[in-house]
């Protein structure tokens, strides 16, 4: 019994002395696929990281498919919002640990400088925002977009981030980046 107890002590104290993780997830618009990532990690990690998005050009609306995907999923969505990468570029703006990209565009685009010592990786998925498909066809681009950055986050989540040296971390951002369900 006594073991049992230690044994759970270790466990609770390792989970309280890990380091808590900032993560801005950035899209040219942040109208979908940076706010379903958001979503994703702060729901999956939510005791060990904090999350956020934003674009270079937000498109000021979150598109309508990707709240209908997230509240399927029964997230609360009322305080997801398009916002500008502006807001985490200023002096009271949260210190970043992690910076990803996940649209090609955003990844080519002159980035503002964040505040701490963001590790920054490319993690692009196609945009299932199509206007010219049916509202289905739509439905099933926003579903495997998610289905990505759900796989990729869990494996974000694996990975020793207190004990990988940054060119070790650097190379594993690079191979989630290009993981596929």
């Amino acid at each position: 019994m006594i073991n049992h107890i230690l044994s759970e002590f270790t466990k609770l104290k390792m989970i309280m002395s890990q380091k808590s993780f900032n993560v801005l997830f950035l899209c040219t618009g942040n109208s979908a696929r940076s706010i379903m990532a958001e979503a994703i990690l702060q729901r999956l990690g939510a005791d060990r990281f904090m999350a956020f998005s934003a674009g270079s050009k937000p498109r000021g609306k979150v598109n309508p498919f990707a709240i209908e995907l997230l509240k399927s999923k029964d997230f609360k969505t009322n305080a997801f919002r398009s916002k500008s990468w502006d807001e985490f570029a200023g002096s009271d703006a949260p210190s970043l640990d992690f910076v990803f990209t996940v649209c090609g565009r955003a990844a080519n685009e002159t980035c503002p400088i964040w505040n701490g010592q963001a590790i920054t990786a490319h993690w692009g998925i196609d945009d299932p925002d199509q206007p010219t498909l049916s509202d289905d066809e739509q439905r099933e681009l926003f579903k495997k977009a998610y289905e990505v950055l759900e796989h990729r986050l869990k494996l974000f989540m694996l990975l020793p981030l207190d004990n990988l040296e940054e060119s070790d971390l650097q190379n594993e951002l690079k191979k989630i980046g290009n993981a596929f369900p």
